[in-house]
């Protein structure tokens, strides 16, 4: 009898230390697993809070804006990428990875069977920088910011992540938006303390947006809208 993926021995397939610690590609059946600093992120199981990440961006921006630019962060599993390149409604389609392991694993390895169409679009470009600092320092303007570097505000990777969500995180998320553009940004779980500081932060419309998990609390996309 077949071993359900979930049970099976999970084979390294690629192990990098760098400057945010360690990153490790894992294979669990057909599966494919991403894990920092010995704490899991996503896998190839599912993907259907990513691609909500981004069509609940697109479905918030104004009717009438055509093509609007995007900004990924965080390449993932490359499930938001694909997602995004998929829809012809986007222009631009920024994508910031800062380890060097996952953007090799999509452009060289095994990810590239979920990515691989969409790195070829002449719409993506991938940038290799750590999404703080970027939002902290580029001049760039988006109409959508869909972040998903976590296991949401309240479990980061690391914590350099946790300026992301305090307010002078959220005020550079605010600073790259053009008026009426979309924050969208991926949790694990509900955050209420969230939702709060994205209105304290001048934010408004916002709100959250469920996806239902096997087991435990669902995964939750929080939406926001910089006004002008």
């Amino acid at each position: 009898m077949p071993v359900p993926a979930p049970h099976r021995e999970a084979v390294t397939l690629d192990r990098r230390d760098g400057p945010y610690g360690e990153v490790v590609l894992r294979q669990r059946g057909e599966r494919l697993e991403i894990i920092a600093n010995g704490c899991f992120l996503m896998d190839t199981s599912d993907g259907r809070s990513e691609r909500l990440l981004i069509d609940a961006a697109l479905a918030a921006l104004p009717g009438e804006r055509r093509r609007p630019d995007v900004l990924v962060g965080g390449l993932g599993v490359g499930f938001s990428l694909a997602h995004a390149a998929a829809e012809p409604r986007w222009g631009r389609i920024v994508v910031v990875e800062r380890e060097r392991a996952v953007i090799d694993w999509h452009r060289d390895g095994p990810l590239r069977r979920i990515s691989g169409a969409a790195l070829a679009d002449p719409r993506a470009v991938i940038l290799h920088t750590d999404l703080v600092e970027y939002l902290r320092t580029t001049t760039d303007r988006y109409d959508a910011l869909c972040l998903d570097i976590d296991n949401g505000p309240e479990w980061t990777v690391t914590e350099d992540n946790e300026n992301l969500y305090s307010p002078d995180g959220l005020a550079a998320c605010r600073a790259r938006l053009n008026p009426g553009g979309v924050l969208a940004v991926w949790s694990a779980n509900p955050s209420p303390v969230f939702a709060e500081a994205l209105g304290n932060a001048g934010f408004s419309g916002v709100r959250a947006e469920e996806i239902q998990v096997a087991r435990g609390v669902p995964d939750v996309v929080h939406l926001a809208v910089r006004t002008a």
